[in-house]
């Protein structure tokens, strides 16, 4: 593997028993989201090793992701989350004396073991303290090779029927919250729209099921003529196409807030409204998911933000216990999503 570029090493009085940090080069990678893994990890640094008789941990990262726009924008956090948290791990826990973390970016496509050892495992030994913290979905089949060969917590994919620790965003409790504000605020008919990603995708389904659980919990109507992209059997749309139905249905069938999957459904909802001549959020009110930056001239949308930082962080900690002790119960370990203020919600007009 191939390590970053050092900083100064700190003193060890100030920086005891500080965690190495590695980002193996991988070309199957997106191009974007792998420059943005090594920058990150050079300005982590690498501190000054020290010989010693405590217990050292490697943990791999597998970054199963092949270059999405969003993963530039969030990796960087949940790799940072990690590394702070490793930071602590050693200072606080005597037993352990290091912790090496090597960051491996690559095209889900491309990782195959059925066609042999991935070159990345071929240096593990069983005698190893080793663990695989797993980021954004691999394909069942290759966590499920990592999973048999050391321990592995899972990172934003849930990977549930092979039994390992997951840590995620509560993705059904964020979106019924957001069901919940847009109540108080008035709202009884309220649409729900995802994206385009292909039937059974199970954060579109989390996410929807959030939706629907809220509406029945507050005595609301669940149209199917105003859920988008959501329903098992129902078509899939184009982005462009939900979007311009969703305003269709604002317009004809009343509807006066819609709960969009992601921030970029919501601002392509936001275009399509306003190029029919419906201002948002004074005629329709709309949410999203990510807490993203608007495009040029739209308002910020009112939306919700998973805790990145937090996320890495907890991942590291999982992978550190479930390393140091093999036979605690597994757990899945939902985060809570952020409340991100925006200019896209208001009281609905009335009639």
């Amino acid at each position: 593997m191939l390590s970053t570029h050092p900083k100064p090493a700190p003193t060890r009085r100030n920086f005891p028993r500080a965690p190495d940090f590695y980002a193996a080069p991988d070309d199957s990678a997106g191009a974007s989201v792998t420059a943005r893994v090594h920058e990150m990890a050079a300005k982590m640094g690498r501190p000054d090793r020290r010989d010693a008789g405590g217990t050292t941990l490697f943990v791999d990262v597998l970054i199963g992701i092949p270059g999405a726009a969003s993963a530039a924008a969030t990796l960087p956090l949940i790799l940072k989350g990690i590394r702070e948290r490793a930071e602590l791990e050693v200072r606080e826990r005597p037993e352990l004396e290091r912790i090496r973390i090597a960051v491996h970016p690559m095209d889900p496509a491309d990782f195959n073991p059925q066609a042999g050892t991935p070159p990345l495992f071929r240096h593990v030994r069983g005698s190893d303290r080793r663990g695989a913290i797993l980021i954004h979905p691999l394909e069942e089949s290759a966590a499920a090779w990592v999973a048999r060969r050391i321990m592995a917590v899972s990172v934003l994919a849930r990977h549930g029927r092979l039994g390992v620790d997951a840590i995620d965003i509560d993705d059904g409790g964020a979106i019924s919250s957001m069901v919940g504000r847009l109540h108080a605020a008035g709202h009884a008919r309220i649409g729900f729209l995802s994206g385009d990603r292909p039937a059974g995708c199970r954060q579109a389904a989390r996410r929807f099921g959030g939706y629907a659980k809220e509406l029945g919990a507050r005595g609301l109507k669940l149209n199917r003529d105003w859920v988008l992209n959501a329903r098992r059997n129902g078509p899939r749309l184009e982005p462009s196409q939900a979007a311009e139905i969703a305003a269709l249905r604002t317009r004809e069938s009343g509807v006066t807030a819609w709960v969009c999957a992601e921030d970029h459904h919501a601002y392509q909802l936001i275009q399509r409204l306003e190029a029919a001549g419906l201002r948002v959020p004074q005629d329709c009110s709309v949410t999203g998911f990510g807490g993203i930056e608007p495009p040029a001239g739209l308002p910020r949308a009112t939306s919700l933000r998973a805790p990145h930082e937090h996320i890495g962080s907890s991942a590291l900690t999982r992978m550190v216990n479930r390393v140091m002790y093999p036979s605690s119960p597994r757990r899945k370990i939902l985060v809570e999503a952020q409340f991100v203020p925006g200019e896209t919600v208001a009281a609905p007009r009335r009639p």
